[in-house]
């Protein structure tokens, strides 16, 4: 018996090891792949291999970073898209719960609602973006709504096919000991999509962000969006290029939050 304990116990920690040794292999070959896109975009440009003006350099964009760091530009134009994209996640995850649990609750209501909700959420959303500036003028709030349209209607279509297809059986037990339908809907029905409301989070948080950036390209005097467009139209792709480099970073810590969040969460559901 002690050595069966033993053997098991040393596969184990051999299989451990090895799950440990393939990430690391893995982290491994991610930052290499880095370093040679970094350095084959540097050598390129600096042998004129690509035209340094359009495509910038790694060494340039270190200098334009450094530059709107130390005057400040860039923690502002970055606090107010991280700000406008924060408010405009809140307002989806919230507005696309409580209209989800309202169709939940009516199903009438649902059925009328949901091809009109289809429509709009295959409706390109920049196409919505100048005519809310001309409802709400140049304003975060435009840029706000700008995000919340791109992520709400998909995430309240989502969260409702969650919430109708939480087993038939669970809901018959809460009625039969009695319970009513906000019993069913707190005890059952949103403890059984928690893990698909995060999933929809980790989605819905990206596209705030792109809705974001639409509304700063058209309705912003700051912001990511503000410097990508205002660099491309003065020919500073210095700019143009470390914001996008700066929003791809900014989805990737976002995501990676909301994985952590998650993670935490799927332990008590």
């Amino acid at each position: 018996m002690k050595t069966k304990t033993t053997n098991t116990s040393k596969a184990q920690e051999q299989y451990v090891k090895n799950i440990k040794r393939k990430a690391m292999l893995i982290r491994l070959y991610q930052i290499t792949l880095l370093i040679i896109f970094l350095a084959t975009w540097e050598l390129t440009a600096r042998y004129d291999i690509i035209n340094d003006f359009i495509f910038c350099s790694p060494s340039k964009l270190y200098a334009t970073f450094i530059a709107m760091l130390r005057d400040g530009s860039l923690l502002r134009h970055i606090g107010v898209t991280l700000f406008e994209t924060i408010i405009g996640f809140a307002i989806v995850i919230i507005g696309s719960l409580i209209i989800a649990t309202l169709f939940w609750w009516n199903e009438t209501l649902s059925k009328v609602m949901e091809p009109y909700l289809v429509m709009l959420n295959a409706l390109p959303k920049s196409a919505l973006a100048p005519v809310l500036i001309v409802w709400l003028g140049s304003n975060k709030t435009t840029i706000i709504v700008c995000a919340c349209s791109v992520a709400i209607f998909g995430s309240i279509l989502n969260i409702y096919t969650g919430f109708v297809n939480v087993e038939p059986d669970k809901i018959k037990l809460i009625k039969t000991l009695g319970g009513n339908r906000f019993q069913c809907l707190r005890l059952v029905v949103i403890p059984s999509n928690i893990p698909n409301i995060l999933s929809i989070m980790k989605v819905n948080i990206g596209l705030c962000l792109v809705g974001v950036v639409i509304g700063e390209f058209l309705a912003a005097r700051e912001g990511l969006g503000y410097v990508i467009i205002y660099g491309s139209q003065t020919f500073k792709m210095g700019n143009v290029l470390l914001s996008i480099l700066i929003l791809c970073a900014i989805a990737m810590i976002l995501y990676l939050i909301l994985e952590k969040i998650e993670k935490k969460l799927s332990d008590y559901f």
